[in-house]
C-alpha cells in the first residue's frame, strides 16, 4: 500500500493497514453538502438535487444545485445526522491505525465540519484546533432579491429590497479541523515512542515568526488542476512538515487528485492513498507518475 494510490472504498481498504502504523491522517474528505454525486452522502433524494436553475446553465462555477439549508421536506433535516454517521463509519476504522499522539487534519465545509468533528471525537480522537485556510478569491453567487421580485411582477417590493441578495457571503476561507489520537502518558513520551505529537515550528516559520492557525497558501501558476475541490500542494506540504518527519507514513483515504501523494513525494514522506472513483484514481496515479519522473 505504501506510496500507492489504490482504487476502492476506504471502508474496505482501511482494515488492511497495520494498527499503530500511521504518523499523520491528512485528507480533504467529502463535505456532505451535495456538491456533486460523490458528495451526496444521505439516503434522502429530491428531484431538484444536482439539477440546474436557468441562471446556472452554461456557467463554469455553480453548475449544480444543492439543497437549501432550510430544507424542502422533513427528511432533509436528517441529512446532517446521516453525514455524521457516514463519518463515524470510517473514523472508527482509522482510529486504531494511527500512532498515539498522531495528528489528524480534515478539510470541511463551514456548516458540516462540526458533524465530522463529533464523529471523530466519538471514535476516540480529541480536537486540538480549527485552522482557517484563506483564499485570494472564491466562487460566489448571491441572487439580487429585487430581480427575483421583478420576475414575479412585484415592482413595489422590488424597489423596497434594492441592494439585498439571496445567499451567503463570499466564502473566503475554509476550516481545517486538527485532531489527535490520545496518548497514555505525556506528549513528550509520545514523541519519544512514536515520533509524533510535537510540531516543527522552526521548519514552518514565516519571516522568523512561529506558524499560526491562519493558513495563507494558494496554487502555483503551473500546478495541475484535476479536481473541482482540489487543495494546493503547498498547503498540504505545510501541514505535513508541521507534524511529521522524513520517512513517516501519511494516510489519505479520500485522495482525489493525488495532491497529498505529491506533497509526500516532495517531502520524502510515504503515502497511503485511497480513491473510490476509478477515473479519478487513474488521473491521480498518472499525475503522481509524471511528477516522480520530472
Amino acid at each position: 500500500m505504501i506510496n500507492r494510490i489504490m482504487t476502492g472504498d476506504c471502508l474496505d481498504l482501511l482494515p488492511a493497514i497495520a494498527d499503530n502504523s500511521i504518523h499523520l491522517f491528512l485528507s480533504d474528505i467529502p463535505y456532505g453538502i451535495n456538491h456533486a454525486d460523490w458528495d451526496v452522502l444521505h439516503n434522502n433524494s429530491n428531484s431538484a438535487l444536482l439539477g440546474q436553475s436557468p441562471a446556472q446553465a452554461g456557467k463554469s462555477a455553480f453548475k449544480r444545485r444543492g439543497k437549501p439549508i432550510r430544507g424542502w421536506s422533513a427528511a432533509d433535516r436528517d441529512i446532517p445526522r446521516e453525514y455524521q454517521a457516514w463519518c463515524t463509519r470510517w473514523a472508527d476504522l482509522v482510529y486504531p491505525k494511527l500512532k498515539e499522539g498522531a495528528s489528524l487534519f480534515v478539510f470541511g465545509a463551514r456548516r458540516t465540519l462540526h458533524r465530522a468533528i463529533v464523529a471523530l471525537e466519538d471514535s476516540g480522537f480529541l480536537l486540538k484546533d480549527i485552522l482557517a485556510w484563506t483564499k485570494p478569491h472564491a466562487y460566489h453567487r448571491a441572487q439580487r432579491l429585487s430581480v427575483v421580485l421583478e420576475r414575479r411582477g412585484l415592482q413595489a417590493d422590488a424597489l423596497r429590497w434594492q441592494g439585498w441578495r439571496l445567499g451567503n457571503l463570499a466564502p473566503m476561507w475554509e476550516p481545517v479541523a486538527w485532531l489527535f489520537k490520545p496518548y497514555h502518558h505525556t506528549v513528550t513520551d509520545a514523541v519519544l515512542e512514536g515520533e509524533v505529537g510535537a510540531v516543527n515550528s522552526a521548519a514552518c516559520a514565516t519571516n522568523g515568526k512561529l506558524p499560526g492557525n491562519v493558513l495563507d497558501f494558494w496554487f502555483e501558476p503551473d500546478e495541475p488542476r484535476l479536481h473541482e475541490t482540489q487543495k494546493p500542494v503547498r498547503l498540504l506540504e505545510f501541514l505535513i512538515t508541521l507534524t511529521t518527519c522524513p520517512g513517516h507514513v501519511v494516510l489519505d483515504p479520500f485522495v482525489g487528485s493525488g495532491s497529498t501523494a505529491i506533497a509526500c513525494h516532495n517531502l520524502d514522506r510515504r503515502c497511503i492513498g485511497f480513491e473510490i472513483d476509478p477515473a479519478t484514481a487513474d488521473r491521480a496515479r498518472q499525475r503522481l507518475r509524471t511528477h516522480q519522473q520530472a
